[in-house]
């Protein structure tokens, strides 16, 4: 997936006192008072496990009241416990109605579920009952760009760095947007900036090793290692600072220094969100069973012939196809869009049970009202262009649903090297993909995302297509051809000139695909028998020189 900002967590105790924590304190113990500001501030740190064990005897005392609710809501949402969280966050809310936080802390809990639509509407209100809430809209402005609606979003963070010049993270993602504008220099002047004032905000590191246009230094390495050691840095940017320290080292030359401090970042986030890779690997097998065979689509055989779905792992040249298909003159390159997913979810409220356990209730017209939904939620990418692509990375999930939905969208999976794929991922600091903690878990991920796209692909080979990488590399104009013909487009001279095209690229790789075709990217190579542990996770024989 591609580098998305997270939303802010729950105000650490002293910024809820400037907020009114005070009287939400009200009708507790000065005991329990205690045990919910020490919960605050590790939540605020990220750190759910010691949050929740301050919490507990004051979650014990108080189990309805609506602070100690709105805590405990914010340690289910870091532990991946969504619907949990989302409850005891609406129990809450119930209570202080007109308590802007407390909206704001409800948007955050349903982003983390993944409901940005609803995560929008709270996180408003809070900005209409509250507008000098800083905090408030810095989520806002993070969900807008998560729903893929910058302008709006530039609007919000600008109002959050006009009430709150020191928000450092609002800062940050507008130096994130100048960089996926294609201003690198500005971007990089503006996170420079940011650590001039603040040298332990993660985030403004992670900034400049993204861009891949400006080197960090031996003087940028002292400096995050002071970082990494500063009392005022938070979990959060601890790991950020981690990965840009690896990314910094790794240029340097200095290979088993940069898997070291990959290790300390991982370990810190391992600490919040382990991954259950058995889970989620019976988790596919389910969706995948549960569309075979596939529904009977005859009726709307070319419903969905505008769309193009771009699914992969993180760092499987995603970002390239989408840049030469959308350097052709029918297509939109519209990014990593959230209305697939949405609209599968707004199916499961509405029949009161996850996906996919409904699919097999669903008739030919449920398919179709579901297509037509996502369509009528998409329409707007079509206003200059008639095709779109939607390069959401992880629809790869959902292949089964969109050819039930959209049986005339073409669905391009695009493959690359599993090791190098593997630990492009590894290396890249990316919000949600708990999976890239440690190799035994990347390598099953990439088992799973292996096995179920080649089932799609042999089951519909006329609307689901393996992209290989390195084939691209070894004959651009040839897979070009072939990759513009699956998509039912006519070949145009510009898709092979891809680099030459000026739109906005809003991933990690959004510096390369303004760059020609190199043939010369393998990364492990350099690494040697010290990847050795991810060869053998992925069933490959050990580095030979």
């Amino acid at each position: 997936m591609g580098r998305r900002p997270t939303a802010g967590r729950i105000p650490s105790a002293r910024a809820s006192m400037e907020t009114g924590m005070v009287p939400r304190l009200q009708g507790l113990s000065p005991l329990s008072v205690q045990h919910v500001v020490a919960a605050a501030q590790a939540l605020d740190a990220g750190r759910a496990d010691e949050a929740g064990r301050h919490l507990a005897d004051a979650l014990a005392l108080n189990p309805d009241h609506p602070e100690v609710l709105r805590l405990h809501a914010g340690i289910l949402s870091l532990r991946g416990e969504h619907a949990q969280a989302i409850r005891a966050m609406q129990r809450a809310a119930a209570q202080r109605p007109q308590d802007a936080l407390y909206h704001n802390t409800m948007g955050t809990t349903l982003a983390a579920a993944g409901e940005f639509d609803a995560a929008v509407a709270a996180l408003r209100q809070a900005c209409t009952l509250q507008p000098d809430l800083a905090i408030g809209w810095y989520n806002l402005g993070v969900m807008l760009i998560r729903s893929v609606r910058f302008d709006e979003a530039a609007d919000a963070l600008k109002r959050a760095v006009a009430l709150a010049p020191d928000h450092m993270l609002a800062r940050t993602q507008l130096a994130d947007m100048l960089r996926v504008g294609g201003c690198a220099g500005e971007a990089a002047a503006e996170y420079r900036k940011v650590l001039a004032e603040r040298p332990w905000v993660g985030m403004a590191w992670w900034g400049l090793a993204d861009l891949r246009t400006s080197q960090l230094g031996t003087d940028d390495i002292e400096r995050m290692h002071a970082a990494l050691r500063d009392p005022r840095a938070s979990d959060d940017d601890r790991t950020a600072t981690g990965y840009a320290l690896a990314s910094a080292l790794d240029a340097a030359g200095r290979y088993a220094e940069a898997l070291a401090a990959l290790a300390q970042a991982k370990e810190i986030a391992l600490r919040r969100q382990p991954w259950q890779a058995s889970a989620f690997s019976a988790a596919v097998a389910a969706i995948d069973a549960a569309f075979t065979p596939p529904p009977d689509t005859a009726s709307t055989a070319d419903l969905g012939r505008e769309a193009i779905f771009i699914v992969s792992l993180p760092r499987s040249g995603s970002t390239l196809v989408e840049q030469i298909l959308a350097s052709h003159s029918q297509v939109e390159g519209a990014g990593e869009l959230p209305d697939l997913p949405l609209v599968i979810a707004e199916e499961s409220h509405r029949r009161r049970m996850p996906f996919p356990h409904w699919v097999g209730a669903m008739q030919s017209a449920d398919w179709e009202r579901l297509g037509r939904r996502y369509l009528e939620r998409t329409a707007h990418w079509r206003d200059r262009r008639p095709v779109f692509t939607d390069k959401l990375p992880n629809n790869w999930i959902y292949i089964g649903a969109i050819r039930a939905m959209l049986p005339g969208a073409h669905i391009v999976a695009c493959h690359r090297d599993r090791l190098e794929t593997c630990f492009s991922c590894y290396r890249q600091h990316l919000a949600g993909n708990e999976y890239s903690r440690t190799f035994p878990d990347l390598a099953s991920y990439w088992r799973d995302f292996d096995r179920s796209t080649r089932h799609w692909a042999e089951q519909h080979p006329s609307n689901v297509r393996l992209h290989i990488y390195e084939e691209l590399i070894a004959d651009p104009p040839g897979c070009i051809r072939a990759l513009l013909e699956f998509c039912g487009l006519p070949f145009e001279e510009a898709c092979v000139r891809f680099h030459e095209t000026k739109r906005d690229v809003r991933s990690p790789s959004a510096t390369q695909v303004r760059q020609p075709l190199r043939a010369d990217t393998a990364r492990t190579p350099r690494y040697g028998a010290l990847l050795d542990p991810l060869r053998a996770a992925l069933d490959l024989p050990p580095f030979r020189a």
